[in-house]
Protein backbone atom coordinates (compact mmCIF):
# COMPACT_ATOMS: atom_id res chain seq x y z
CA UNK A 1 0.00 0.00 0.00
CA UNK A 2 0.84 3.58 -0.54
CA UNK A 3 -0.36 6.88 0.40
CA UNK A 4 0.24 10.02 -1.87
CA UNK A 5 -0.06 13.58 -0.68
CA UNK A 6 0.42 16.33 -3.38
CA UNK A 7 1.88 19.68 -2.95
CA UNK A 8 2.91 22.82 -4.88
CA UNK A 9 -0.85 24.60 -6.46
CA UNK A 10 -1.56 28.09 -6.63
CA UNK A 11 -3.12 30.64 -8.19
CA UNK A 12 -0.58 31.67 -11.13
CA UNK A 13 -0.92 34.04 -14.49
CA UNK A 14 -1.26 32.47 -17.60
CA UNK A 15 2.34 31.42 -19.78
CA UNK A 16 3.18 30.87 -15.95
CA UNK A 17 5.02 28.07 -14.82
CA UNK A 18 4.31 25.49 -11.65
CA UNK A 19 6.11 22.05 -10.27
CA UNK A 20 3.94 19.93 -8.39
CA UNK A 21 5.27 17.28 -6.06
CA UNK A 22 3.62 14.20 -4.96
CA UNK A 23 5.09 12.18 -2.07
CA UNK A 24 4.78 8.73 -1.24
CA UNK A 25 4.87 7.23 1.38
CA UNK A 26 6.47 3.23 2.04
CA UNK A 27 9.36 1.66 0.63
CA UNK A 28 8.08 0.65 -2.41
CA UNK A 29 7.64 3.75 -4.52
CA UNK A 30 9.98 2.49 -7.15
CA UNK A 31 7.33 -0.74 -7.62
CA UNK A 32 4.39 2.01 -9.03
CA UNK A 33 3.51 3.13 -11.83
CA UNK A 34 2.29 7.01 -11.28
CA UNK A 35 0.27 9.24 -13.68
CA UNK A 36 -1.25 12.25 -12.56
CA UNK A 37 -4.90 13.68 -13.49
CA UNK A 38 -6.67 16.77 -13.18
CA UNK A 39 -10.59 17.38 -12.62
CA UNK A 40 -12.31 20.87 -13.25
CA UNK A 41 -15.46 22.10 -11.97
CA UNK A 42 -18.55 20.43 -13.41
CA UNK A 43 -16.04 18.19 -15.68
CA UNK A 44 -14.98 14.82 -15.28
CA UNK A 45 -11.15 13.44 -13.60
CA UNK A 46 -9.47 14.09 -16.95
CA UNK A 47 -5.47 11.98 -17.82
CA UNK A 48 -2.99 14.31 -18.17
CA UNK A 49 0.45 12.06 -17.92
CA UNK A 50 1.93 9.36 -16.66
CA UNK A 51 5.36 7.75 -15.78
CA UNK A 52 6.76 4.18 -15.71
CA UNK A 53 8.39 2.45 -12.85
CA UNK A 54 12.10 3.70 -13.53
CA UNK A 55 10.83 6.77 -15.26
CA UNK A 56 12.04 5.62 -18.37
CA UNK A 57 9.17 5.94 -20.06
CA UNK A 58 5.93 8.74 -20.57
CA UNK A 59 2.60 9.21 -21.98
CA UNK A 60 0.76 12.70 -21.99
CA UNK A 61 -2.42 13.89 -22.64
CA UNK A 62 -2.56 15.62 -26.01
CA UNK A 63 -3.59 19.17 -23.83
CA UNK A 64 -0.44 19.34 -22.50
CA UNK A 65 2.59 17.79 -24.60
CA UNK A 66 5.28 19.94 -25.16
CA UNK A 67 3.95 22.01 -22.15
CA UNK A 68 4.20 19.92 -19.51
CA UNK A 69 6.84 17.29 -18.06
CA UNK A 70 6.42 14.75 -15.35
CA UNK A 71 9.75 12.61 -13.56
CA UNK A 72 10.33 10.71 -10.67
CA UNK A 73 12.88 10.91 -7.49
CA UNK A 74 12.44 7.11 -6.67
CA UNK A 75 15.30 7.66 -4.02
CA UNK A 76 13.09 10.63 -2.63
CA UNK A 77 9.87 8.85 -3.40
CA UNK A 78 8.64 11.68 -5.28
CA UNK A 79 6.82 12.47 -8.47
CA UNK A 80 7.16 15.81 -10.35
CA UNK A 81 5.03 17.30 -12.58
CA UNK A 82 6.61 20.81 -14.41
CA UNK A 83 4.20 22.92 -16.01
CA UNK A 84 5.00 25.29 -18.37
CA UNK A 85 3.35 27.95 -20.44
CA UNK A 86 0.06 27.30 -18.50
CA UNK A 87 -3.47 28.07 -19.91
CA UNK A 88 -6.86 29.46 -18.31
CA UNK A 89 -8.22 25.80 -19.17
CA UNK A 90 -5.54 24.15 -16.79
CA UNK A 91 -7.59 25.54 -13.45
CA UNK A 92 -8.41 22.12 -11.77
CA UNK A 93 -7.65 19.76 -8.89
CA UNK A 94 -4.53 17.81 -9.61
CA UNK A 95 -4.31 14.51 -8.37
CA UNK A 96 -1.41 11.66 -8.45
CA UNK A 97 -2.29 8.56 -8.46
CA UNK A 98 -0.33 5.10 -8.11
CA UNK A 99 -1.18 1.61 -9.60
CA UNK A 100 1.19 -1.58 -9.47
CA UNK A 101 0.96 -2.51 -13.06
CA UNK A 102 4.14 -1.50 -14.72
CA UNK A 103 1.51 -1.07 -18.10
CA UNK A 104 1.00 2.79 -18.37
CA UNK A 105 -2.32 3.63 -18.95
CA UNK A 106 -4.67 6.94 -19.26
CA UNK A 107 -7.56 5.62 -17.49
CA UNK A 108 -8.57 6.42 -14.13
CA UNK A 109 -9.88 3.72 -12.99
CA UNK A 110 -7.11 1.74 -13.27
CA UNK A 111 -5.13 3.53 -10.53
CA UNK A 112 -5.34 2.16 -6.69
CA UNK A 113 -4.50 4.54 -4.90
CA UNK A 114 -4.96 8.43 -5.19
CA UNK A 115 -3.73 11.50 -3.24
CA UNK A 116 -6.48 14.40 -1.96
CA UNK A 117 -5.37 16.80 -4.96
CA UNK A 118 -3.62 20.16 -5.01
CA UNK A 119 -5.59 23.07 -6.69
CA UNK A 120 -3.89 24.68 -9.49
CA UNK A 121 -5.71 28.06 -10.72
CA UNK A 122 -4.50 29.95 -13.56
CA UNK A 123 -5.73 33.14 -14.17
CA UNK A 124 -5.75 35.05 -17.60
Amino acid sequence: QVQLVESGGRLVQAGGSLRLSCAASGRTFRGYTMGWFRQAPGKEREFVACISRSGGSTHYADSVKGRFAISRDNAKNTMFLQMNSLKPEDTAVYYCAARGSPVLTTSAIAYDYWGQGTQVTVSS
